[in-house]
């Protein structure tokens, strides 16, 4: 296969109905470490709030963790108390809040552009939003976002006590009233619904009931760390109204845009699949694959996937069982791919 017959592909592949599903793989791209250094952090930190009933098990984790187990594994072997998970959500929330600051500096002093606000410019914008859905706490989409002066809508209301109501968030989209007639046509702003099924650094829990805040820190975290709890929690609010407009976005749309999403979350993973086996196309950008990912690709000429070489410079195109490198081309990396794709 010629690179120019892959690039006219994957550009065709921009039309209507898309949605663009978002991994951690991104962030970390941008500079926010992974699950492997977010061990190393709960390691160090997690012992400094905890005592008594809480050392033993933490102990077992870390113990695991130091022997090179997965954190999302250990976390499913070894069952936390309500307050050891508190210790881990806080030290997780900090992690990221800390890494996340850094991006952020760079955006506003430096003049850095993300490659999620450079993907923005080659994407349609319908009347009822782009559907971003990702697994990821930070708010790097959000800011990659508003920093190319595109609106989000991320189904609250407020920015400093918000409440989570996703009708008003979405009528606080709408920039005109047009009149057609007796009909009221409303008109929207190119907006992106960024859909978390997983939670947010700004999601909390004041006097038992879910909030957005841009300025709380000491509140109750609402992020859903890997482990036994991501089944639980995903069914509280708010997590439960992102999961169900994700899954509803994910079985209404005609394509996919991948990246850096290791198909590994059972919260989506039902519904993305089902649509991919009947065939609705799929691009996946990602760094590296899983064995189980690799599986079952391997079955599907409707996704192609797009990774790195790993020590060498380029790309691999992987459809169903077929096979094609290319040097010294990273379009797995997304900042290159709409350099070389799109642009």
């Amino acid at each position: 296969m010629e690179l120019h017959d892959i690039k006219e592909h994957l550009q065709n592949h921009f039309s209507d109905g898309l949605v663009v599903i978002v991994g951690s793989g991104l962030s970390c791209g941008e500079g926010i470490p992974g699950m492997g250094d977010l061990a190393k952090h709960l390691i160090d930190e997690v012992p400094k709030s905890i005592q008594g009933d809480d050392e033993e098990p933490w102990s077992e984790v870390a113990s695991l963790l130091e022997n090179g187990e997965d954190l999302e594994s250990v976390l499913l072997k070894v069952k936390l108390s309500e307050s050891l998970e508190v210790s881990v959500l806080d030290a997780t929330h900090a992690f990221i809040l800390f890494h996340e600051a850094k991006v952020i500096k760079e955006v506003v002093s430096e003049g850095r552009t993300l490659k999620f606000s450079r993907l923005l410019d080659h994407l349609l914008k319908p009347n009822s939003g782009l559907p971003v859905i990702t697994t990821n706490y930070d708010r790097l989409i959000e800011i990659a976002t508003e920093a190319k002066g595109f609106a989000v809508n991320n189904l609250s209301t407020g920015k400093y006590f918000g409440s989570f109501e996703p009708r008003e968030s979405r009528f606080s989209m709408c920039r005109n009233i047009r009149r057609k007639g007796k009909l009221a046509h409303l008109e929207y702003t190119d907006f992106v619904t960024v859909l978390k099924p997983h939670g947010s650094v700004d999601w909390f829990l004041v006097n038992d009931e879910p909030m957005f805040s841009s300025i709380i820190h000491d509140a109750r975290k609402l992020m859903i760390t890997p482990g036994v709890n991501k089944f639980r929690g995903g069914y509280d609010r708010p997590f439960d109204t992102h999961r169900e407009i994700a899954n509803k976005e994910i079985d209404k749309a005609s394509r996919y845009l991948i990246i850096g999403y290791g198909f590994n979350d059972e919260h989506l993973q039902v519904h993305l699949e089902q649509q991919l086996n009947n065939g609705k196309p799929a691009v996946i950008l990602t760094h590296s694959i899983s064995d189980n990912t690799r599986e079952y690709i391997a079955n599907r000429e409707n996704i192609w996937t797009i990774v790195s070489r790993k020590d060498d410079p380029g790309f691999k195109l992987i459809i169903g069982k077929k096979e094609f490198e290319f040097n010294d081309l990273n379009i797995w990396d997304l900042g290159i791919f709409v350099e070389e794709v799109l642009e």
